[in-house]
């Protein structure tokens, strides 16, 4: 019995299965490898997704809650929502229109406003050094130092505040600055008379010189009036104005006094400047 031998090529099948050994080898930790990093970027991109909408909704509710609710805009000055019936004595508004500043609205449209200057007008300030006579000192910081101003107030100026603002609206309106002129007026109006306080940012310079333009401050031009030592103050509303002579140091002066006489029956009338025109000055009287 012949025995049938078959013929085997080992050299091939050991190299195949070396090889094929090779390929088991290398293929199956780069699998795994490329399977773990894909379950590393699902589970990072699961996770901004996750952040993403949480963060939406947290900007969204600030959103919400930092947003003011809208109200219809009205022609002429922008007023801030919910002004106090009876606002502090330093209230103003600045407008959104042209940078302006305007007070807040009266209560009494028909009421008359009077518009009175500081320095030289009810008062006179020294600084520095104390003159002979003063009432009070303030001592602001400005541009970094601290100043003091020995101020003297105008005869009659307590009489005169109190008599206005039993009848008037009554607002300081000041070149000065308001680091200085908030303390004095603080000081002089100790009966919390003034409505209002207008400072050197609510002027306007005009070739060097600070104008008080009464048509920007929210108020009828019919209803108001102005009293000021310095004709460049009202130089845009001239019959809206009147003229005082300026005081230093003369306890002995009376043009306050005068004033309030002036002013008895004032706010009754349809037009201030028709009160105006009846009105005359010079350095020794005042004429009514």
């Amino acid at each position: 019995m012949v025995s049938k031998i078959v013929k085997r090529t080992p050299t091939k099948s050991i190299k195949n299965k070396s090889h094929n050994n090779r390929r088991s080898r290398k293929k199956t930790p780069i699998k795994n490898a490329t399977a773990a990093a894909s379950l590393v970027v699902a589970s990072i991109n699961k996770s901004i997704y996750t952040c993403h909408r949480r963060l939406i909704k947290i900007f969204t509710k600030l959103a919400r809650i930092a947003t003011p609710k809208k109200t219809p805009r009205k022609k002429g000055y922008q007023v801030l929502e919910k002004v106090p019936a009876n606002p502090p004595n330093d209230a103003v508004v600045r407008s959104l229109f042209n940078d302006r500043i305007t007070l807040p609205p009266l209560l009494s449209p028909e009421k008359k406003t009077i518009f009175l200057d500081l320095d030289e007008t009810l008062v006179h300030s020294t600084a520095n050094f104390p003159p002979e006579k003063y009432d009070f000192v303030v001592r602001p910081v400005i541009e970094g130092e601290k100043v003091e101003f020995y101020v003297l107030k105008r005869p009659f100026v307590d009489e005169f505040l109190k008599f206005l603002s039993e009848k008037f609206e009554v607002v300081v309106f000041t070149a000065g600055i308001e680091a200085y002129a908030s303390l004095v007026v603080d000081k002089l109006d100790w009966r919390k008379v003034v409505s209002h306080r207008l400072y050197r940012d609510s002027c306007k310079e005009v070739d060097g010189k600070f104008v008080k333009d009464l048509s920007e401050v929210g108020r009828e031009m019919n209803n108001v009036m102005i009293v000021d030592d310095n004709p460049n103050s009202y130089h845009y509303q001239p019959d809206n104005a009147i003229p005082i002579k300026p005081f230093t140091d003369d306890l002995g002066d009376e043009e306050l006094k005068k004033l309030i006489k002036f002013f008895e029956g004032c706010d009754s009338v349809q037009d201030m400047r028709d009160v105006v025109k009846g009105y005359e000055f010079d350095d020794q009287e005042v004429k009514i």
